[in-house]
């Protein structure tokens, strides 16, 4: 396993993270800790959760999945695992989340810093992300800024504030930015370096090879401010794998939970993903395999999140990190990808 630094912190993290927004839906408490335990063992030290998981999130399992990583992490040498969670935003209708936290400020922060610790069995997280912003952008699908939609939110400067207090409480080590924009970016980069807060060390958006909006503007402010890109959904919610172009009815997310996953739900995901796995097809691999390598190998990625439901699922998504993509390979994945350009924003 290659060991990388997060942006211009001083964390160490395996380029593969584990991933565990399953637990605690898909997967019960043994199962995800043999997940942790096959991953610890096969030199992950890299844990990404949130106080929102399991997904999709519902109030019945909401925190169920920081819990299950704490009674794990509890019985493990807690210096040599990189913690990450993620603090739940507004204006995603989650009643159920600190009733409905109406802001990115202060008491929210703290409230859900406090969860989060008391959950993951620890006294400080190594990094925490941002799940969302909280001011009007497009995500989750959506891939237009829309000017209509414009409301009141919490100025960046007071969010690095509420930040900086727990960082220097200890309870927070390093901070990162998640489902962000180039703007956003730049505004926390340039406020935490005119008042002395916390420089943001990472952002976690989806990257995969039907979801490529990363390198549009934000691959060029990860090279030159050093902030790292952890790639979430390299395999776009299970359509790279393939296996919804022979059963469009195949257990996964996306037949298990309707509507959950609207990202996917554009007219050329399916012939791009049929294109990607008959290129995998040609050279002898599977569809998973490639889509998971050429995330795992790009240059502006640090860490790639892998998520299972099985121990054989994540087996073969970490072997994936063995097998570097040829030349030959990537000029074919380039040219695909000039036929169908994003298909999944």
């Amino acid at each position: 396993m290659e060991y990388r630094n997060l942006g211009n912190s001083d964390l160490n993290v395996s380029a593969i993270c584990l991933g565990t927004m399953t637990f605690g839906q898909q997967n019960t408490e043994a199962e995800a800790h043999a997940q942790l335990d096959y991953a610890f063992q096969r030199g992950i030290n890299f844990i990404d959760t949130a106080e929102m998981y399991p997904v999709p999130p519902r109030a019945e399992t909401v925190t169920r999945t920081e819990s299950i990583v704490g009674n794990w992490l509890k019985n493990k040498p807690r210096d040599q695992i990189i913690l990450a969670t993620k603090i739940a935003g507004p204006r995603r209708n989650m009643t159920w989340i600190r009733g409905g936290p109406k802001a990115l400020d202060r008491a929210n922060f703290r409230a859900a810093i406090e969860g989060s610790l008391n959950r993951l069995q620890t006294d400080y997280i190594d990094l925490y992300q941002l799940h969302w912003p909280e001011r009007n952008v497009p995500m989750f699908g959506q891939y237009q800024f829309d000017p209509s939609q414009e409301k009141e939110w919490v100025p960046i400067r007071e969010q690095l504030e509420a930040l900086s207090e727990l960082v220097q409480e200890g309870k927070v080590r390093y901070v990162g930015l998640s489902n962000e924009q180039p703007w956003g970016v730049m505004e926390f980069l340039r406020l935490s370096e005119q008042h002395n807060l916390p420089r943001i060390a990472s952002i976690q958006n989806c990257y995969n090879l039907i979801n490529r909006g990363f390198e549009f503007g934000l691959a060029e402010i990860a090279y030159r401010e050093k902030v790292s890109l952890l790639a979430y959904s390299p395999l776009a919610f299970g359509h790279l794998t393939g296996k919804y172009l022979a059963d469009p009815q195949a257990q996964g997310r996306v037949t298990l939970f309707k509507g959950f996953a609207q990202r996917y739900d554009k007219p050329n995901v399916q012939p791009a993903t049929a294109a990607y796995a008959e290129i995998a097809h040609r050279h002898g691999m599977s569809a998973a395999q490639l889509a998971l390598s050429f995330v795992m190998h790009r240059w502006f990625v640090s860490s790639t999140i892998v998520g299972a439901t099985s121990l054989e699922q994540l087996s073969e998504n970490l072997n994936a990190w063995e097998k570097p993509l040829s030349d030959e390979i990537l000029k074919e994945i380039e040219g695909l990808h000039l036929k169908y350009m994003n298909p999944a924003p």
